[in-house]
């Protein structure tokens, strides 16, 4: 009774004009990020999403180019599409599984390369003593920012039978290959020089995706192996300023603390620096394999996929595939495995690259001894 009475004799505290005020606005603002914010939402899912669905479609139909893919005329067909190009054997299958090829050596080889250099490069002109740093930022840049035509031009010019390059391997004792016109791959030819000019049965026999292994071990060929030292060269500058954005925010005092140690530049760059560069390294990684899998105008304007379809790509065989052989369904399959195959890689990259818990055994070397012995005693 005396708790009732006590309740009912405390006041209530009116609700507070300001509280109900904001809570007003609060709703206000909110309309109005949506209003804002509603222009790109319908110009990305008018120009991106509704596209990426349409061409979804594409891939589990016959559509044959001519109308709406929405017509009642254009038929389901499943995963006919998918299968032409992955299980039936036939040429869509090889086609496929050359691009494949060509494609996996392109990303095993420019990814490690351009990451490598532009880190190199960045280390480089972040150091203090190095004079002239916004002029080798520059010219280091610049090739990114050149158009990918003019530098694909300019390469075609260099690598020529008769370019630059060859008459230097020429004034060196050599003589240069012809880079746009040899089919053959760069360890098959390694290999004959050895004296191995065809494989084992076991490899020649055997195969995925109707590629036997020889072929897909046999590296890229020439004219791939150019194209990569150009997407080296015309994309390390880009990766190169990211990484100098975070070396700005390494933290000095654990370098000099380092150094108070003993430690090397190489022990301070592999132990401090390179850990606290992760984030970036995962970006520049995974922008990285998503370029290099979508590699398409430098074969466009270059080499047609040639020779002996040995520059062929995924991405420039879905396009040759839908708009030049009006196979549309199986163009947009391609256009969606390669999807899966970037998305497989940035998973496996960032599972790689994930934070691990500190070992034990590492714990207990940075404890100080006093601490551990105090510990096994309690044991």
């Amino acid at each position: 009774m005396a708790s009732t009475v006590a309740q009912a004799a405390t006041p209530t505290r009116p609700s507070s004009p300001r509280r109900a005020r904001s809570g007003g606005t609060r709703r206000g603002e909110a309309a109005a990020g949506w209003l804002f914010v509603l222009p790109v939402i319908l110009i990305l899912g008018t120009f991106l999403l509704v596209p990426v669905l349409m061409a979804l479609w594409v891939s589990f139909s016959d559509w044959s180019g001519r109308g709406s893919p929405l017509s009642p005329s254009v038929g389901f067909v499943g995963l006919d599409n998918y299968a032409a190009i992955t299980t039936k054997g036939g040429l869509p299958t090889r086609d496929f599984g050359i691009a494949l090829r060509n494609n996996a050596w392109y990303v095993l080889l420019v990814v490690p390369l351009q990451t490598a250099l532009s880190l190199f490069l960045a280390v480089l002109v972040s150091r203090r003593i190095l004079r002239s740093r916004g002029f080798f930022r520059t010219a280091f840049y610049f090739p990114s920012v050149t158009s990918s035509v003019a530098i694909t031009v300019l390469w075609l010019f260099l690598f020529s039978f008769a370019g630059p390059v060859n008459a230097i391997i020429a004034g060196l004792g050599g003589t240069g290959p012809n880079w746009f016109s040899d089919p053959r791959g760069i360890v098959q030819v390694a290999l004959g020089k050895l004296g191995l000019s065809t494989g084992p049965d076991a490899l020649t026999g055997n195969g995925f995706l109707g590629v036997s292994w020889w072929e897909w071990i046999a590296g890229p060929s020439i004219a791939m192996s150019a194209l990569i030292l150009m997407a080296v060269f015309t994309t390390s500058g880009t990766f190169m300023l990211l990484f100098i954005a975070a070396l700005q925010n390494v933290g000095y005092e654990l370098t000099e603390a380092a150094m108070m140690d003993g430690a090397n530049a190489w022990q301070r760059f592999w132990r401090i620096t390179l850990p606290q560069l992760r984030p970036t390294l995962f970006t520049v990684i995974t922008l990285g394999l998503i370029g290099c899998w979508q590699v398409f105008d430098q074969i466009y304007t270059g080499t047609q996929g040639g020779p002996a379809k040995t520059t062929v790509t995924p991405a420039y065989l879905s396009y040759t595939a839908a708009f030049q052989n009006q196979n549309w369904g199986i163009g947009a399959a391609i256009a969606f495995l390669l999807f899966l195959i970037i998305i497989a890689f940035t998973i496996f990259q960032r599972w790689v690259l994930r934070d691990r818990p500190v070992s034990r055994r590492r714990i207990r070397a940075y404890q100080p001894r006093q601490a551990r012995i105090g510990k096994e005693e309690v044991r």
